[in-house]
């Protein structure tokens, strides 16, 4: 029995993040054929051709989910809208979308940064900013004639500062300094080994480095920091203040590059540590945004960013705003 061929696919959406890829075929109508979800995405670790043949991997359940043909005897889709973590440069956005256009899924494709799937997700047009911090932090913004602002987010080499990650070892940091007498006193110094079961700072320490403690555990202490802070703690308070005028300095940079500083427009927040909704942090960002960027609308996105690439894609085939409606009714966003 042959593979069926379904319905023809208008775009090919992918949202490939570290830790879970997201495939979907969308019809020109915005109805969504099929969907799959599969691993992480890192060239940097893996190597490009071994992360796009895993990637692949993800298109091909979700052409078989839409009754598509996956082997290559003809296109899934008439564009592919990529929205890649770890596409940081426009010149990794290029060797990317060579990658991808290699595989002959679609006539077109487009390569951007997981980011911008974030901003569109969020935005009822292909207009405003969006800042998303997790694990590390990042900012794009776009405007309906293609024109973007954005950083290269390379951590503290291109000027960075916070995520999940960084605010981690900033509680670290100032925990380990408090316990030994060199830095301010603070609950931190309490609150994070006590959340591991050891008694001390000396004690954690002592456990990353001797890899007793994974250090992927380091997640962990973003959270702890958040309901230290939360309890008055000001040295903890100030690591979230910090972090809470970081995302504000991106958003109004971005904005004020587009032209749109003094205009409505949305400033979406994503990630782990924004989707949180952390008061102290929220609630921060929001005061300092109204006071730079009085026009500007916030909102945090919890639609999922494959909505976002699937979106872009339509944006760029010349979908009508019924199919935008009845694509964001799918995700449950209309």
């Amino acid at each position: 029995m042959g593979v069926r061929t379904g319905p023809a696919a208008a775009v090919l959406a992918i949202d490939a993040g570290n830790t879970k890829t997201d495939a979907a075929l969308v019809g020109a109508d915005g109805r969504v054929l099929g969907t799959a979800r599969g691993g992480g995405f890192s060239p940097p670790t893996a190597g490009i051709g071994p992360a796009v043949d895993a990637l692949a991997e993800t298109v091909r359940e979700a052409a078989i989910a839409a009754g598509s043909s996956p082997d290559g005897a003809r296109p899934l889709a008439a564009h592919v809208s990529a929205c890649l973590a770890n596409a940081d440069l426009p010149s990794e956005e290029r060797e990317l979308g060579q990658a991808l256009r290699a595989r002959g899924w679609a006539r077109t494709t487009d390569v951007r940064n997981d980011t911008f799937a974030i901003l569109r997700a969020g935005a009822d047009a292909p207009r405003g900013v969006a800042v998303v911090c997790g694990a590390g932090i990042n900012c794009v913004g776009m405007l309906p004639d293609g024109r973007t602002a954005r950083f290269p987010a390379l951590g503290r080499i291109s000027g960075d500062w916070g995520g999940g990650a960084h605010l981690a070892e900033e509680a670290l940091w100032f925990a380990a300094r408090a316990e030994d007498g060199r830095g301010e006193p603070t609950a931190l110094s309490a609150a994070l080994p006590a959340h591991f079961g050891l008694p001390t700072m000396y004690a954690l320490i002592e456990a990353l480095h001797l890899r007793r403690l994974p250090a992927r555990r380091k997640h962990e202490m973003a959270p702890v920091l958040f309901a230290t802070a939360a309890e008055g703690d000001a040295v903890a308070r100030r690591i979230v203040h910090r972090q809470a005028e970081e995302v504000v300095a991106l958003a109004t940079v971005a904005l004020d590059r587009l032209g749109l500083l003094a205009e409505p427009a949305p400033v979406l927040l994503g990630g782990s540590v924004l989707a949180a909704r952390h008061p102290l942090l929220h609630d921060r960002i929001a005061e300092l945004l109204a006071a730079r960027a009085p026009e500007a609308a916030l909102h945090v996105v919890t639609a999922p960013p494959v909505l976002g690439a699937a979106l872009l894609g339509l944006d760029a085939t010349g979908a009508p705003p019924e199919a935008h409606a009845r694509l964001r009714a799918s995700y449950g966003t209309a």
